[in-house]
C-alpha cells in the first residue's frame, strides 16, 4: 500500500513538474520585449493561456477529457483575445501525445480525428496560410506518433519483464521439482540399505541365543555375519554421504560420484541372506547383449535387496529364488519364496520399486508365486547399453 501510495505521489510529482515546463514556455512571448505593433501582453491573456496549461496536471489520469479542455481553452484564446501569439501549441501536442500513448484505440482514435478536423478552422482564425496549415499537421501528427512509438516501446518492456518473469517462476519450479525429486531418490537409497541391513542384523541376533547352545561353530558365522552386514551398510552410507557433503568429491578426486551398487555385488549380498538361515538361490539365464548401464546395474540390486529384506522381515521363508534373465532388449528379474504369500504389497520398499523401475522405463508384478504359495517378484527393465569411453585423438607435435 504505501509502495502504491508513493507510486501516485511520483506520478503526480512528474505531471505537476511537466505542467510549470511547459507554463514556462508559454510565458516566453509574454516577458521578452514586443514591437509596439504587436497585440499587448496583458494579464488577462496570460491568465486565458495558462488556463489551457493547468489540466496538463492531470492528464494521465484523463487523458481525452485534458485534450478536450485545452483545446477548447486555445480556441477560446484565439476567439475572445488578441493576445501573443506561441511559437508552438505546447499543451495541445502534450495532450495529444499523452492521449496516443496512454488511451485504448476506441477512445484514441476518434480524438485523433476530432483533433486534425479542429486544426482548419484553428488555422483559419489565425493566419489561414497553407504553409501553418502544413507545420500544424506535421507537429500533431509527430506528436501522435512519438506516443504511439512510447506505448509500443512501453508495451514491449513489459512484455520481456513479464517473460522474464515467467522464466524465472518456471526455473524456481523446475529446480524445486529437480531437489523433490533428489530427496525421493536419496529417501529410497537410504530406506534399501538401513531396512535391508537392519533386519538381517536382527534375524541374526535373534538367532545368536538358539546358535549359542545348540551350535556354537553356527553362532560364530552368525555374529560374523552381523558384522559383515553392519560394515556393508556403513560403507554405502559413509558413499552416499561423502557425495552429498560439499566439497566431497573434491576432497577425494577417486571417490565414486554416485553411490550405486553393481550386480557384482550381488554374489556377496546372496551370501549374507543366506547367512541368517534362508536358503537362497541364484541363477542367471542368458547373457546381457553388451555392457549394462550403471543405472541399470543399481536398479536390479537394489530391486534384488529389497525382494531379499521383505522375504527376511516378513515372509518367514525357508527358500527363495534369484532369477535374472536376459533378453535381447530387456532384462527379466524375478524373486520367488515360499513363504507365508503377498500379505499387504503396499509398503514403502516395494513402493520404492516401483517408482526405480518406472523411472527406467521398466514394469513390476507382484503377487502369489507360480502355485499360489509364496510370493513373487516380477521386474522387466530395457536394457540401456552403458554410454560408450571418450577416445581422445593424439596431439599432434
Amino acid at each position: 500500500m504505501a509502495a502504491r501510495l508513493h507510486g501516485r505521489a511520483g506520478t503526480w510529482g512528474v505531471d505537476l513538474g511537466i505542467a510549470l515546463l511547459v507554463q514556462a514556455a508559454v510565458t516566453i512571448p509574454f516577458v521578452v520585449p514586443r514591437a509596439a505593433s504587436l497585440p499587448p501582453a496583458d494579464w488577462p491573456a496570460y491568465g486565458l493561456t495558462s488556463l489551457s496549461v493547468l489540466p496538463l496536471v492531470w492528464r494521465r489520469r484523463a487523458p481525452v477529457t485534458v485534450l478536450l479542455a485545452v483545446l477548447a481553452a486555445q480556441v477560446l484564446y484565439e476567439v475572445t483575445w488578441d493576445g501573443p501569439g506561441q511559437t508552438l501549441p505546447y499543451p495541445a501536442l502534450l495532450a495529444v501525445y499523452t492521449v496516443a500513448a496512454l488511451s485504448p484505440a476506441r477512445r484514441r482514435l476518434p480524438t485523433a480525428a476530432l483533433t486534425l478536423v479542429l486544426i482548419f478552422p484553428s488555422v483559419a482564425l489565425n493566419s489561414g496560410e497553407a504553409r501553418e496549415l502544413l507545420f500544424s499537421l506535421l507537429v500533431f501528427g509527430a506528436a501522435y506518433g512519438f506516443g504511439r512509438l512510447t506505448r509500443i516501446r512501453q508495451d514491449y518492456t513489459a512484455a520481456v519483464e513479464d517473460r522474464a518473469a515467467q522464466l524465472e517462476r518456471t526455473n524456481r519450479i523446475e529446480a524445486e521439482q529437480a531437489t523433490a525429486r533428489e530427496r525421493a531418490r536419496i529417501a529410497r537409497e537410504m530406506h534399501d540399505i538401513l531396512s535391508h541391513a537392519v533386519s538381517i542384523m536382527i534375524v541374526q541376533a535373534e538367532a545368536g541365543p538358539v546358535t549359542v547352545r545348540t551350535a556354537p561353530e553356527r553362532a560364530e558365522a552368525a555374529f560374523d555375519a552381523i558384522s559383515e552386514t553392519g560394515r556393508d551398510a556403513m560403507v554405502q552410507l559413509r558413499r552416499m554421504l561423502g557425495v552429498l557433503r560439499e566439497g566431497g568429491p573434491a576432497e577425494d578426486p577417486s571417490a565414486p560420484l554416485h553411490p550405486q551398487p553393481s550386480l557384482a555385488e550381488l554374489p556377496a549380498l546372496v551370501e549374507r541372506v543366506a547367512a541368517g538361515g534362508i536358503e537362497v538361490g541364484y541363477e542367471t539365464v542368458g547373457r546381457p547383449p553388451g555392457p549394462l548401464s550403471l543405472d541399470t546395474e543399481a536398479t536390479v540390486y537394489r530391486v534384488v535387496q529389497e525382494a531379499l529384506t521383505n522375504v527376511v522381515k516378513h515372509a518367514a521363508a525357508g527358500s527363495v529364488l534369484i532369477r535374472l534373465e536376459y533378453g535381447p532388449d530387456a532384462l527379466a528379474v524375478t524373486v520367488t519364496d515360499d513363504g507365508r504369500g503377498p500379505g499387504d504389497s503396499t509398503g514403502h520398499g516395494l513402493v520404492g520399486v516401483r517408482e526405480r523401475v518406472t523411472a527406467h522405463g521398466g514394469t513390476v508384478t507382484a503377487g502369489p508365486g507360480p502355485e499360489g504359495g509364496g510370493f513373487r517378484l516380477a521386474v522387466r527393465l530395457p536394457l540401456a547399453p552403458a554410454p560408450a569411453p571418450l577416445v581422445r585423438s593424439p596431439r599432434r607435435s
